[in-house]
């Protein structure tokens, strides 16, 4: 099968870039199968595994799109889709709270996601494991980390600070912010059992994972899958987070707790060495990989060449949020 890939962005990416991350495993893994590979992204994108078409921005996106594909995979839901003349689906990677309706041939990335908007259409994110720092799940771990961009107050970095500064004495590592951030309303942590690292990633992100004893993940939004998630499950990090969007679908209680309640989340983290590093390392190694997602995209591809739709009819959000934020005691 010849697969075309959209999304505006550049490939591969180093540190932080979540879809990025998604659609370069995924590629890498059809391409493992056997299939041809051509991605239509930014200029500058470098690919061994496949074909680079860079973006022309000064033309519409459905004019870009080659002849020899059979199937084409947008990652973002290009202005005129309709008018498109080949087969393709979208895969919708963040959120909405309109309730304006999505394209019939929406794909999320977990089924609270799916659900939210009357789907039951989704395809796990996965990751190549091959490209990580093995985990190490013997060695004396000494801190707690946060990953994601702090500078969003959704991710509720505050919330993950505050959890640690409730312990007796356990340090908090934050991976994707810094100290002092004026863009959030002047927030400057004074604590020194927080450090921040900005925005890194490869083996220096893979070393603080495996040295860490858990993630600390209280998000005041409905995650739609979350990667931090299963990256710190495979360094047998366990999760500590709210009880929304994707968390409850994919934290089990063998793999972490939930609670919007931050006395709660202290109370579980100070019971952290109840967790099994290898059980956290082996369910995300078993559930969340790159070949796995492959092979749940090949079928949704399949339901398109043979003329069918990927939702019976448009998604669209069923119960927008009256509230930016939700709620964290």
């Amino acid at each position: 099968m010849r697969i075309l890939i959209v999304n505006k962005s550049l490939i591969p990416v180093t540190l932080y870039g979540g879809t990025e991350r998604v659609i370069w495993y995924l590629g890498k893994e059809l391409s493992k199968l056997g299939h041809k590979i051509t991605y239509l992204v930014k200029n500058g994108s470098t690919c061994d595994f496949g074909t680079i078409i860079p973006i022309d921005d000064t033309k519409d996106i459905i004019e870009q799109i080659p002849d020899n594909v059979d199937i084409v995979h947008f990652n973002f839901s290009p202005p005129n889709i309709d008018q498109i003349k080949k087969p393709y689906i979208v895969t919708m990677h963040g959120n909405a709270n309109t309730t304006n309706e999505l394209n019939i041939n929406t794909v999320f990335v977990s089924k609270n996601h799916a659900n939210r908007f009357g789907s039951e259409s989704y395809v796990y994110n996965g990751l190549d494991w091959e490209d990580y720092t093995k985990p190490n799940l013997t060695t004396k771990r000494d801190s707690f980390h946060f990953l994601g961009k702090a500078a969003w107050r959704l991710k509720n970095v505050q919330g993950a600070i505050d959890v640690i500064k409730g312990t007796k004495a356990e340090r908090l590592k934050v991976l994707g912010g810094t100290r002092l951030n004026i863009s959030m309303g002047f927030r400057f942590t004074t604590s020194p059992r927080v450090t921040f690292y900005g925005m890194i990633g490869g083996t220096k992100k893979d070393a603080i994972l495996n040295k860490s004893k858990g993630l600390i993940f209280p998000v005041k939004w409905h995650e739609p899958f979350g990667l931090a998630l299963t990256e710190s499950l495979y360094y047998g990090a366990p999760v500590f987070g709210t009880p929304y969007g994707s968390l409850p679908e994919l934290i089990t209680e063998e793999v972490g707790f939930l609670s919007n309640k931050k006395a709660d989340l202290v109370n579980a983290v100070s019971n952290v060495s109840s967790f099994s590093k290898k059980t956290c390392h082996d369910y995300a190694v078993e559930n969340f990989n790159s070949k796995k997602m492959a092979l749940s995209y090949l079928d949704k591809y399949e339901t398109i060449l043979s003329n069918q739709k990927i939702n019976l009819k448009s998604p669209q959000l069923i119960a927008p949020l009256k509230n930016k934020f939700l709620d964290w005691y």
